[in-house]
């Protein structure tokens, strides 16, 4: 569990990186709130009281993701590398499938140091943010708050089918993200029956959506777009700006934002580490 001030520590650091260079460090900060007693998931860093480096591991049920910065004035020294040294062991420890290392588009400090790194270049990601569009609502899409045993459920199941998670996965990250969040989790419903769901969060004037899924025999149909669309005039509505993210890969969710006035402001790189252990 991170203390307040580990916090205020991180986020001085990352407005440090992140000025210097230019790009958006994604260090889900929603997840670092939110760490479990006694996880082994954040390592630090410090110099004379400062923190001077930090490496976050963020699990999503197969899959874990790598993210960190060392502050421009100690590069060099090889505290990353150490840093991605102790997460990496103890990422070994864990049954995941796949460890992605995630950097800037942008940051060529971190490309260079990627190139050392027995690493593939896997997926792009988009983080977009709304702007202003004329939305269409239809009254036969329905998207209220997830209540039910079946709306768990089909929660489950929507995330095996379009996340590529196996179920027992999905089911443990699903009580995992539940435990401790005031995010809104939403069902989608077409005609009376459940189609989709997604989750919003609202934190500081802002709204992110996550985890938008529709089954697969109904995509195609326009049901996607009428959910996000009233999702999207909801918060609108309450004053918060709008943020999502999509992989670059996918062409048909990267469509559908952007016909509802999403736009890409930022972007995140992911290679996956090699040197994953299969036991």
């Amino acid at each position: 569990m991170l203390t307040e001030l580990d916090l205020l520590d991180i986020k001085a650091l990352q407005e440090v990186c992140e000025l210097e260079g230019g790009f958006h460090l994604k260090l889900n900060f929603d997840m670092l709130e939110n760490r479990a007693e006694n996880s082994k998931d954040d390592f630090f860093y410090y110099e004379n009281g400062r923190l001077v480096g930090f490496l976050g591991s963020y699990y999503f049920g197969n899959k874990v993701e790598l993210c960190g910065m060392v502050h421009p004035n100690y590069r060099r020294r090889g505290i990353f590398s150490k840093l991605l040294e102790m997460g990496l062991e103890e990422v070994k420890k864990r049954n995941v499938r796949n460890i992605l290392l995630n950097a800037p588009t942008s940051s060529q400090t971190a490309k260079a140091f990627l190139k050392n790194i027995p690493c593939t270049f896997t997926v792009a990601e988009y983080q977009m943010k709304w702007h202003k569009t004329e939305l269409t609502e239809d009254p036969a899409i329905i998207v209220r708050p997830s209540i039910s045993n079946d709306d768990w459920e089909a929660e489950v199941q929507l995330d095996v089918l379009g996340f590529g998670l196996y179920e027992n996965e999905a089911r443990k990250m699903q009580q995992e993200i539940r435990k401790d969040s005031n995010e809104q989790w939403l069902i989608i419903e077409a005609n009376g029956r459940t189609a989709g769901k997604m989750r919003v969060d609202e934190k500081d004037g802002d709204a992110w959506i996550y985890g938008f899924a529709i089954y697969p025999e109904l995509r195609g149909k326009g049901i996607g777009r009428k959910a996000l669309s009233k999702v999207v005039k909801m918060e609108h509505q309450k004053g918060l700006s709008i943020f999502l993210e999509v992989e670059a890969k996918n062409a048909r969710a990267l469509g559908l934002y952007e016909s509802c006035g999403f736009r890409s402001y930022h972007s995140q790189d992911y290679y996956e580490f090699l040197k994953v252990n299969k036991n």
